[in-house]
């Protein structure tokens, strides 16, 4: 293989993986926004129960 074909081919599986990680990081971030929303509405609820 000559060098600059496997430079090339390096260079894209670089930034096939940034994409990855890119993606990764974004559904790591939604599944905590959920996880403290589940939260904030659990604590909602409960606060709706305490005042009546």
């Amino acid at each position: 293989m000559a060098p600059e074909l496997h430079y090339q081919i390096i260079i894209n599986r670089v930034a096939e993986l940034q994409n990855e990680a890119t993606t990764y990081r974004r559904v790591r971030e939604a599944e905590k926004t959920r996880e403290r929303g589940g939260h904030h509405r659990l604590r909602a609820s409960l606060g709706k129960f305490r005042s009546q």
